[in-house]
């Protein structure tokens, strides 16, 4: 399908003694469950040139990036949206397209990805044909077919140098069971198109994902105190 929308406490001696002064008489702290905040991690790959960077920039800051220079090593992005009442954190990460700037990287690359983003641009044919490297380079790194996968024709406003056409496209998704989507990092009334990439897999994940990461945060304002009778309390420090 073709969518063009974008107290830890340890045991030890003399505990007893500082028992009074620090355990509040008579009483108990009772933390009312904090918020979770689900935390996605994106990985976003494909040949050098191909607007990986312009993409992920134009999601989270919602422009286009005043310049542009080849990724070395990792790029890391994120932003916060909101799905279904729930905020959700997105973390994009953008991976330089070059061997020889990626090569120390891969293995950090790829731990504890939630989905990947493959990126081509239409107007070169050959980094449409480097697509299934980069499919084999998921495989090696235990990213199979569970993870899902979406791919994404950039540049689509260069229409009179387009080289890959959105039949070819299509057939390369279908075959790898991926969404297509053609799309223009640049072009701002695409802004549209290259949110609705990230937020299609941001919905996906929270659906079917469980959550793999979280953010623990205590609001004080939700402690409450309530009476609870002890008798021997004892504190191990």
């Amino acid at each position: 399908m073709l969518m063009r929308v974008m107290s830890s406490s340890g045991r030890g001696g003399g505990g007893s003694t500082l028992a009074a002064e620090t355990a509040p008489p008579a009483n108990s702290l009772l933390l009312s469950a904090p918020p979770r905040t689900r935390i996605y991690k994106i990985i976003v790959i494909g040949d050098s040139g191909v607007g990986k960077t312009c993409l992920t920039y134009r999601f989270c800051a919602g422009r286009f990036p005043d310049k542009t220079e080849a990724t070395i090593g990792v790029d890391f992005r994120e932003r916060t949206v909101e799905i279904d009442g729930e905020k959700i954190k997105i973390q994009l990460w953008d991976t330089a397209g070059q061997e020889r700037f990626r090569k120390s990287m891969v293995q950090h690359y790829y731990r504890n990805v939630h989905a990947v983003v493959f990126v081509y641009d239409m107007t070169n044919l050959m980094s449409f044909q480097g697509l299934p490297a980069w499919i084999e380079e998921c495989n090696q790194h235990s990213l199979g077919g569970e993870i899902p996968r979406i791919l994404v024709g950039n540049k689509c406003d260069l229409t009179d140098a387009t080289k890959v056409k959105t039949d070819l496209a299509q057939k390369f998704a279908d075959t790898h069971n991926m969404p297509l989507f053609e799309t223009s990092a640049k072009n701002p009334n695409d802004n549209d198109h290259v949110e609705a990439i990230f937020l299609t897999l941001a919905h996906k994940l929270k659906n079917h994902k469980p959550m793999m990461l979280s953010q623990l945060q205590v609001d004080e304002s939700k402690v409450k105190l309530e009476s609870e009778p002890k008798t021997d309390v004892e504190c191990y420090c």
